[in-house]
């Protein structure tokens, strides 16, 4: 049977629930009033730029209450002046040219907005208002309906402008400026020009040079001799240190030569190799300034609740909730702080903070804890500490679950630079000293040839332009590292560690479907008092499914590990559980997941339980495991061991009950063993473990909207990808490591002619950069094969 869809949102229609309108049908009412909002102010060519481009709606006015403080509202303000006001906000849905094309015409739908525009890669959207024709409130409340709700968080209410450093972009620019002219100005030298005005003008072109050369030594080369001094401070061989050698001894030669009219110098080499250089660091650099790898609690609470005050609802910022306020928590908020419930009943998903992967229910007087998302009707509680003093709080600031930056850890080119500079410097000393005795002149020739051949630039710009690229494929793949030094980490992994609920299984609510006889109300509610007392995580999903059924007492209850379930209700004996524990014949699927029915011994249906797990993992773990060890580390009950043992590699470690700390111990424990580890979750039960792995990757939905302490973020969607990653990850070190063959090959062959004095500094300054441009394109070259083989 054919499916009907929704015209607005995609969405399959339930036919009973089909809503028609303008001959176009929908599924819901808020997907029928934001077409005839968009019909009423002709902004119907929405539909036309892509297939169903909307997102369901569903609004809660209630919600956005607090917009009505002017102190909360302060914060979401970037400009305020003579009642133009500017606020800048991320709006989670934007996806396509129809989401960009509506939110630019904001202006159509609400009189107060002068103009908007889209940074799509940011998934943000910037508003020029005038306040007293439509509030910030009404912006967003006019957003919500259309689908394009936006995410304030209490981190927005922190935010602080932070200053952007360009300094290297300076640098860089000096350099190139330098680099350009004066490799211009030394063109009539190098080509032996004889007009008479170059010959009657050639010492003020000389000094010219030297003049513009000496920006670029002076300050875009600056941080190299700071580094390099560093490095000798600490007793450490950089690559830095040949480097700021190399500059240095090129601007004392060329000073000489220019001082003594010998000849021009090579101040146009030493200016392209600083511009080469910088231009290395830059593109390592690669930033993903939407994204933060550093994040807190911050980003994942909400800029206020509703506090009530004598019955009144009233919004408050969470900053300004006092212990025994009464708080209201409506479906789907969370939780800001720990208290006591006082509604009758609530059920709370935690996931987040414990990695538990079903609803906890919570009865009047029980304590709750911060960072739980209540679902359901609205709930009463009590606060018992302030934000700073809550449990989620004070587990996100211990010192264990902060990702610190791995100082031990030497890079690729360290190693190398570790024998390659005392090696570079005693050649250089010994070969000066053998033509001292020879010749002098040769002899300084000999020093500054080896120096100026033999500078690493072309090592030192292998890992940044290899790296850089490795970078910007995966990012265009959303997976967005914090450095480029993560995917050398990431080389080196041979054992993989999975958060199962969040990473494994996605954050959607998984689907029940219910098939066979129809069930009168008294069988609902035998069924849901049986499944009460079950702490199955198939149980519970049954118990939240049952949504406005009473209970009622239960005897004789048995539960049957691993089996099923069985219990008498008023009269009717109820049996759930697999086709065995019923002894029925059955053609199930593996992949399908059920939970079978009998009431007094009568079979009457079954419910379906949609697969929670993503797309892909089955196939992804069998490619892992060919390579890595992997471990299923969850917060978890072990209620779907059974299931998984049957789908993931055999030999595959599952581990259930963890708490973060102990997440964080297995981890280390793995490390003491030898083993390189790669730590994949999602939520504040897996931060510490994160921290602790060698390399930590966040699962997000949302890459902008929150994400723990870690060394890169993946997009949801790309999950199935992560064995790729892996392997591009090994064939970029093997790209440096031919790389670095090549340069070191070269240098062997220039230094041979500069220790027998067969290379004058001239012709050396001249190969140097040709060395850099060959092995520039060498590692861009197969980083691009690489990338197009691995097809992302």
């Amino acid at each position: 049977m054919e499916v009907q869809n929704c015209y607005h949102c995609g969405g399959p229609i339930v036919k009973k629930e089909e809503i028609v309108f303008d001959e176009l049908s929908f599924c819901c009412t808020g997907c029928q009033t934001v077409y005839e909002i968009f019909s009423a102010n002709d902004l119907t060519s929405y539909y036309e730029m892509g297939d169903a481009p909307g997102a369901r709606v569903s609004v809660d006015v209630n919600r956005y209450n607090f917009l009505d403080q002017p102190h909360l509202v302060e914060k979401l303000i970037s400009f305020d002046e003579g009642g133009t006001q500017i606020t800048n906000l991320y709006i989670p849905h934007i996806h396509c040219s129809s989401c960009i094309w509506i939110l630019e015409n904001l202006n159509k739908l609400l009189p107060g907005v002068q103009r908007s525009q889209v940074n799509f890669h940011e998934k943000k959207v910037r508003i020029v208002f005038i306040s007293e024709t439509s509030s910030l409130k009404d912006i967003v409340l006019l957003l919500a309906k259309i689908g394009y709700e936006p995410y304030l968080s209490l981190e927005d209410y922190d935010q602080v402008q932070q200053k952007i450093d360009r300094s290297l972009i300076y640098r860089i620019g000096v350099a190139f400026f330098c680099f350009g002219n004066v490799m211009l100005l030394s063109f009539p030298e190098y080509f032996e020009v004889d007009e008479f005005w170059i010959q009657q003008y050639k010492g003020f072109f000389r000094w010219l040079i030297f003049g513009i050369s000496l920006p670029a030594f002076l300050y875009s080369g600056w941080g190299y001799y700071e580094a390099a001094w560093k490095s000798i401070k600490a007793g450490i061989l950089s690559i830095e240190i040949p480097i700021a050698l190399g500059i240095i001894v090129m601007f004392l030669r060329s000073s000489y030569d220019i001082i003594f009219d010998h000849s021009q110098g090579f101040f146009d080499s030493m200016c392209s190799l600083i511009f080469f250089m910088l231009l290395g660091k830059l593109f390592q650099q690669k930033t993903y300034n939407f994204l933060s790898f550093e994040r807190d609690y911050k980003s994942y609470f909400p800029m206020a609740v509703t506090k009530l005050v004598q019955g009144a609802e009233q919004a408050v910022a969470i900053y300004d909730i006092k212990i025994g306020d009464r708080l209201l928590i409506r479906n789907q908020e969370l939780i800001p702080v720990d208290g006591i419930l006082m509604s009758p009943q609530a059920s709370i998903d935690y996931a987040f903070v414990s990695g538990e992967a079903e609803p906890i229910v919570k009865t009047s007087g029980d304590k709750i804890f911060a960072g739980g998302k209540q679902l359901g009707s609205g709930v009463e509680m009590e606060v018992l500490h302030e934000v700073s003093q809550s449990y989620l709080t004070s587990l996100w600031s211990h010192a264990v679950f902060q990702k610190e930056e791995d100082l031990a850890y030497r890079t690729l080119t360290d190693k190398i630079s570790h024998y390659f500079t005392p090696g570079l410097l005693a050649l250089a000393v010994l070969s000066f000293i053998g033509w001292f005795f020879v010749d002098v002149t040769t002899a300084f020739n000999v020093f500054t040839a080896i120096l100026i051949v033999a500078c690493p630039c072309a090592l030192a710009l292998t890992a940044p332009f290899t790296l850089g690229n490795v970078l910007r494929y995966f990012g265009s793949s959303k997976l967005y590292l914090k450095d480029a030094q993560v995917i050398e980490k990431m080389a080196q992994i041979d054992t993989v560690v999975f958060d199962k609920t969040g990473t494994l299984t996605t954050n959607s609510k998984a689907e029940i479907y219910y098939e066979g006889a129809v069930l009168e109300v008294a069988f609902k509610e035998a069924v849901k008092s049986v499944v009460r007392n079950s702490n199955h995580p198939l149980n519970r999903r049954l118990y939240s499914f049952f949504e406005q059924e009473k209970t009622t007492a239960v005897a004789h209850f048995e539960e049957v590990t691993g089996k099923g379930i069985s219990g008498e209700v008023n009269g009717l004996h109820i049996a759930l559980g697999s086709a065995s524990f019923l002894q029925l014949e059955t053609d199930q699927m593996l992949s399908e997941t059920v939970v079978h029915l009998a009431i007094n011994g009568v079979y009457q249906g079954k419910f379906v339980f949609d697969n929670p797990y993503r797309a892909g993992m089955e196939t992804l773990l069998s490619r892992l495991h060919s390579h890595c060890e992997l471990v299923v580390l969850s917060g978890d009950n072990a209620g779907e061991e059974a299931f998984l043992k049957r789908i993931l590699p055999e030999g595959t470690t599952l581990v259930f009950n963890q708490k973060p700390d102990q997440k964080l111990n297995y981890i280390k424990n793995l490390q003491q063993e030898g083993k390189y580890v790669m730590m994949v979750g999602d939520g504040l039960n897996d931060a510490g473990a994160l921290a602790q792995s060698n390399v930590g990757i966040s699962i997000s939905e949302n890459v902008n909207v929150f994400s723990p302490a870690c060394d890169g973020i993946l997009d949801a969607q790309q999950f199935q990808l992560l064995d790729t990653y892996l392997k591009l990850s090994k064939k970029a070190v093997k790209t440096i490591k031919w790389s670095f063959g090549l340069s070191l090959l070269y240098n062997a062959v220039g230094l041979t002619f500069a220790v027998c004095g067969l290379l004058s500094p001239l012709v050396a300054a001249i190969i140097m950069p040709l060395s850099t441009i060959t092995i520039v394109s060498f590692v861009s070259l197969q980083t691009a094969i690489g990338a197009k083989r691995a097809k992302i």
